[in-house]
């Protein structure tokens, strides 16, 4: 009996409340608000004040969370937009930057003194270096555009390399920086000649055959021989003197060259229809 009236004492009282409110909004809705009214009032709202604070206590967090996961939805959805103008703005400026590098090669090839009265063909770069050990391209021009093997290939800055493999409709171009492409030169501005040999990707050229007393500025240029029978023509541009020293009682002369020609971002080339005289 005990446990029943303390279970039924609580209850009596939230009715008791109930009531009592209800009383409350009748007498105000009656137009009584005398001082007994407003009294009555009062303490009804100090008896439910504590109620209504843990309620609040309890929804506030319920509510903040569902407000909280909509305003999240909200800005991951505009983070997301954000991120896909970003990338798209992005891709237009390497469009652009790729547009402009295209057009400055074309431009370049119009105008290559060093080629003279030479026959060419201009072709496009349109499979590069397989992997990091092959040192080739790939162009769109082949025998059928009167391309032979070992044909000299230039771009607007100089020397690129020559034609390795043929077929109908494009060819093969072998870099020179590649380790078995080697050309003769002819070193300014001593005119003495030398030989230039590839020593890998993204490597410089090392020139050999260089007498030890000769003295050679960096940033010289070092061009094609052209010797009789040689299969590039005279003057070329191969590349710029990074440096030039020789050992003590050494019989030659160490020269590294480093390419005037990007080679790593060739994108239309020059293929001389040369053959040796």
């Amino acid at each position: 009996m005990a446990v029943y009236r303390r279970g039924a004492r609580p209850r009596f009282l939230l009715v008791l409340l109930i009531l009592t409110s209800i009383t409350l909004v009748t007498l105000d809705v009656r137009g009584s608000g005398g001082g007994t009214a407003a009294s009555l009032r009062g303490a009804a709202r100090d008896v439910f004040s504590p109620v209504q604070s843990a309620t609040d206590a309890v929804v506030s967090p319920v509510t903040d969370f569902f407000h909280g996961v909509f305003d999240y939805r909200t800005l991951r959805h505009e983070n997301s937009l954000l991120r896909q103008q970003l990338a798209q703005r992005n891709t237009d400026q390497v469009a652009a930057i790729d547009a402009a590098r295209e057009r400055q090669d074309l431009l370049d090839l119009l105008n290559l003194p060093f080629v003279g009265d030479v026959p060419s063909v201009a072709a496009r770069v349109t499979a590069g270096p397989e992997s990091n050990f092959q040192v080739s391209v790939v162009v769109d021009r082949g025998s059928d555009d009167g391309v032979l093997m070992g044909m000299p290939v230039v771009a607007g800055s100089g020397l690129v390399g020559r034609v390795q493999q043929v077929a109908r409709h494009e060819s093969t171009v072998q870099l020179l920086t590649d380790p078995g492409f080697s050309v003769g030169v002819r070193l300014s501005p001593s005119g003495d000649l030398a030989v230039a040999t590839g020593q890998g990707p993204r490597s410089p050229l090392v020139v050999s055959l260089v007498d030890p007393a000769m003295q050679l500025a960096p940033g010289s240029v070092v061009a094609t021989s052209g010797l009789r029978e040689s299969p590039y023509p005279p003057d070329i541009p191969i590349g710029k003197i990074r440096s030039a020293g020789a050992k003590p009682g050494a019989l030659q002369k160490d020269v590294v060259v480093d390419p005037v020609a990007d080679l790593s971002r060739l994108t239309f080339v020059r293929i001389l229809l040369w053959t040796p005289r």
